[in-house]
């Protein structure tokens, strides 16, 4: 088999799934269900488009947690929905970051508004935020103080993992989830898949199909860790959603906000210390309350993040960043800054 043919079949699968995700916007968008009308000045007029929330389920749907006031340009479709609307004016924030930046969103997490934007649905590999899905289909299908068994698989991870898993014991999964937010262990995200589907290509049939109740147009899960890029991706937007879901749950909202944790282990000394791999935690910016990074070679360096002010409530996502850390606490001040004006 030639290079050549298999240069050209990676370029055909890579433009069926883009124009898979294309008509499931545009399905998307004609599923607007009410129509307001604005005017503007003179000739001006334009049209925007609010979706109905869909009934509740365990984990949100794509939908509008509140109304946008902006209008978008009529030479550009309307897009609705949790991650998707804009902010009203005064609350965008316009705000030149210097090095490079695949892709970013910054939103409140209240309503799902955005308030500054960058590529947010180009599909991208997503490292390690795949964990942020791991957690919810797990605290969806299993008990906090179940005990997870520790497989051979687990044993033999690759990557980032919170390296002190004996095999054959059981782990209880609330520190499981440590285990997976925390340190970003590959490990965990192995034993917490076998123990909720028995094999890992089961649970990631979990992952997606709630990636499709959740109305996530730009996401596909390959990995139940992140550790693999291929057809692992999903875009700015859909991560909204998915942070969302996460700092929601009552659970994962506890362990994301956590610099650092204790957990009862069983080896000698009975504990497990662990230590949060996000930077916004560790170098303390105020209000931090999550959620997870990433880093593989294709997906550079990731991060999600959400940090509280006053009663402002804001997410970043930054996708294949030169500087998480700096572009997030740029962007977050920016958008305390504009809120509070």
């Amino acid at each position: 088999m030639s290079q050549l043919w298999l240069l050209e079949h990676g370029r055909a699968q890579r433009a069926a799934r883009e124009a898979q995700v294309r008509r499931a916007r545009r399905r998307r968008g004609a599923r607007v269900l009410g129509i307001g009308l604005v005017v503007a000045i003179g000739a001006l007029l334009g049209l925007m488009a609010a979706r109905a929330a869909g009934p509740g389920t365990q984990m949100p749907r794509r939908a509008s947690l509140g109304r946008a006031s902006a209008v978008r340009p009529a030479a550009v479709p309307p897009r609705s929905g949790y991650g998707a609307e804009l902010a009203s004016v005064a609350q965008r924030v316009q705000i030149p970051l210097k090095l490079p930046l695949r892709s970013g969103l910054l939103f409140d997490v209240h309503t799902g508004q955005v308030l500054w934007e960058q590529r947010a649905e180009d599909l991208l590999p997503i490292a390690s935020l795949t964990k942020m899905m791991t957690a919810l289909v797990v605290v969806a299908h299993a008990s906090p103080n179940a005990p997870v068994m520790v497989t051979p698989a687990a044993v033999h991870f690759s990557g980032s993992g919170v390296g002190l898993l004996p095999l054959g014991k059981r782990v209880q999964l609330r520190t499981m989830l440590y285990g997976l937010m925390l340190p970003s262990g590959n490990d965990a995200a192995i034993a917490l898949a076998q123990h909720v589907a028995g094999t890992r290509g089961r649970f990631i049939a979990m992952m997606n199909a709630q990636a499709r109740a959740m109305g996530l147009t730009c996401t596909h899960f390959n990995t139940v860790s992140g550790i693999v890029d291929q057809d692992n991706y999903s875009c700015a937007s859909d991560l909204a959603i998915i942070a969302h879901a996460v700092l929601t749950q009552p659970l994962l909202a506890q362990i994301v906000a956590a610099r650092d944790a204790v957990l009862p282990f069983p080896i000698k000394g009975g504990k497990l210390y662990l230590y949060n791999n996000n930077p916004l935690l560790r170098s303390g910016y105020p209000g931090t309350d999550g959620v997870k990074t990433g880093y593989t070679t294709a997906a550079g360096r990731c991060l999600v993040a959400s940090a509280r002010r006053g009663g402002a409530w804001l997410g970043v996502v930054l996708l294949h960043s030169a500087d998480p850390p700096g572009q997030a606490q740029r962007l977050l001040d920016a958008g305390f800054n504009a809120l509070r004006s």
